[in-house]
């Protein structure tokens, strides 16, 4: 079966998600994890290493503006589940608005970013890749606060690792994060959000992280 927008679509919407067994893979498997890792948005941990990383200004971070290079840089990897046709697909999502990158530069070069695909107010975040200092931290933290201007209620990290656990994200069961997903496709949220700065400040983030940690 060939991957289409389409498909992909009601595969998210029913919580699966497809993954290659390597980068030159014919065949492509669909992974229902019997526990799933969220990021909570009011959550998301920003240590004071990462913040005075931020607040040095020293990288640039822009959104959708090279998300075919985010694809190829999650790829390039030793072991990688993205394979020729899964990044073709979510470039074809991309192009039709459904799935969004973040992207981290530093002296004009690409050192990080994330990419992920959108349902209703749920976004589905795929992989992402770092080539610098802080730099997929960075993009997951500039990420969160988009998402939590656009009223989204489900970050999917699909899976948890130590690296993802660090910022914040947990473990749920199958069926508590069904429950989630059935609410959060249904309901509205922006990825581009009405009155959101085009560029927010790594101050703006940091300082909207902490008082959701303090208030949760």
């Amino acid at each position: 079966m060939q991957l289409t927008p389409d498909i992909l679509l009601r595969a998210y919407a029913m919580g699966i998600f497809p993954m290659a067994r390597a980068r030159d893979s014919t065949s492509i498997e669909w992974v229902d994890p019997r526990r799933r890792g969220i990021f909570p948005l009011d959550r998301f941990h920003i240590s004071r290493s990462l913040q005075r990383h931020m607040l040095r200004g020293q990288q640039r971070v822009t959104v959708d503006r090279a998300f075919g290079a985010v694809v190829e840089g999650c790829a390039d990897r030793a072991e990688t589940w993205i394979n020729a046709e899964i990044a073709e697909s979510y470039r074809a999502l991309h192009a039709q608005g459904h799935a969004h990158s973040v992207e981290i530069w530093q002296q004009g070069d690409l050192v990080g970013g994330v990419y992920g695909v959108v349902i209703g107010a749920a976004f589905f975040g795929e992989s992402m890749f770092s080539r610098a200092t802080n730099a997929s931290k960075t993009a997951l933290a500039f990420l969160v606060h988009r998402l939590r201007a656009g009223g989204f209620q489900v970050f999917d990290t699909q899976f948890l690792t130590p690296h993802l656990a660090s910022l914040g994200a947990i473990e749920i069961s199958r069926s508590a994060y069904q429950h989630r997903l059935s609410v959060a496709i249904a309901a509205p949220a922006r990825f581009y959000p009405t009155d959101y700065p085009p560029d927010p400040s790594a101050s703006e983030v940091c300082g909207a992280s902490q008082r959701s940690t303090q208030t949760s």
